[in-house]
């Protein structure tokens, strides 16, 4: 049987180990949809693209991660930015081709590309 103490050591490990993952809420976040719609409407190309961007960039604390469903398959791809202590920002119907633009106006100048945005494609 395991101890309270026992319990509390490893949810503090489990805690320690959440905190430190890659994409925390000290880094910029680059999150693409691939959920089957998503990868159906070409968010496999635009991952690999902003993983190569941000790679040849040499960009500190951004990350380019994967989620599934974001729940707006009309809009898909659809990728989310998170940069800490801003609102999410929404880009949409994503191509690899819009990517270097997101990251160099974007992530690099904190200049949101308002034309890809979920606002401009309703």
């Amino acid at each position: 049987m395991i101890s309270l103490a026992d319990l509390a050591a490893i949810r503090e490990k489990m805690q320690d180990r959440l905190n430190s993952r890659p994409g925390d809420h000290s880094s910029t976040r680059i999150v693409v949809g691939m959920a089957t719609c998503g990868i159906a409407a070409g968010a496999r190309p635009v991952l690999t693209a902003f993983n190569d961007e941000v790679n040849s960039r040499k960009l500190q604390n951004v990350v380019v991660l994967q989620t599934g469903c974001i729940g707006i398959c009309l809009f898909e791809p659809v990728v989310e930015v998170y940069k800490p202590g801003q609102d999410k920002v929404t880009y949409v119907h994503m191509t690899p081709e819009k990517v270097a633009k997101i990251v160099a106006e974007h992530i690099v100048d904190d200049n949101v590309v308002s034309e890809y945005t979920i606002g401009a494609a309703e």
